[in-house]
């Protein structure tokens, strides 16, 4: 029964029409496009939610008469990390409606690259500045914060670890845009 299976499906299977090469092209095309738009959608969505969990963190402790307030606004580089991704959410934003036929896509990969650069310096400072918060530091005498303002920290963790995916999913797109480049130089040459 083995042996007549096989031979039916090889037999239904030379009456298979030919596909055009236009089709086949088009569906990896298509494919592309489709995986660039998702990146960026998810891009767009790690930088989204990293500003706002970022800007709607607080704590507050009161401790020995004293009331001690944790915000991201205390902090310069935590500033610079929602401005940072504020910019690559707005630039997400706008990509995402410039079509792909448009001559403004030669710019896009030096955009995404700035981008890209930009989210990182950002998680960097503000990875610096949590790791303060959380061991502190003995030389310079500065206590860990997140023992007495614990909400602060988990609900910051959670926006860096959103601000830590964002240069990832960028950095992809680069390496999308680059290889769409080189692969429209070489067809050109």
């Amino acid at each position: 029964m083995g042996c007549s299976v096989a031979i039916f499906i090889t037999i239904h299977t030379t009456h298979i029409p030919f596909v055009p090469f236009v089709l086949v092209f088009s569906l990896i095309m298509l494919k592309k496009m489709m995986s660039i738009f998702l990146l960026r959608l998810l891009a767009l969505g790690a930088t989204i939610s990293a500003t706002v969990v970022t800007l709607t963190t607080h704590d507050s402790r009161h401790v020995l008469n004293l009331t001690f307030k944790a915000s991201y606004s205390n902090a310069p580089t935590l500033r610079y990390f929602v401005v940072a991704n504020a910019i690559a959410s707005g630039y997400s934003i706008i990509v995402l409606f410039i079509p792909s036929k448009n001559s403004l896509w030669k710019f896009v990969l030096i955009s995404d690259v700035i981008v890209t650069s930009m989210l990182v310096s950002s998680i960097s400072a503000a990875l610096g500045v949590a790791q303060i918060g959380k061991k502190g530091n003995s030389h310079a005498g500065w206590l860990p914060i997140c023992d007495q303002v614990p909400k602060f920290c988990d609900r910051l963790t959670g926006a860096l670890i959103a601000g830590f995916v964002a240069p990832i999913l960028y950095l992809l797109l680069v390496l999308f845009s680059l290889h769409n480049l080189i692969n429209l130089l070489s067809a050109k040459a």
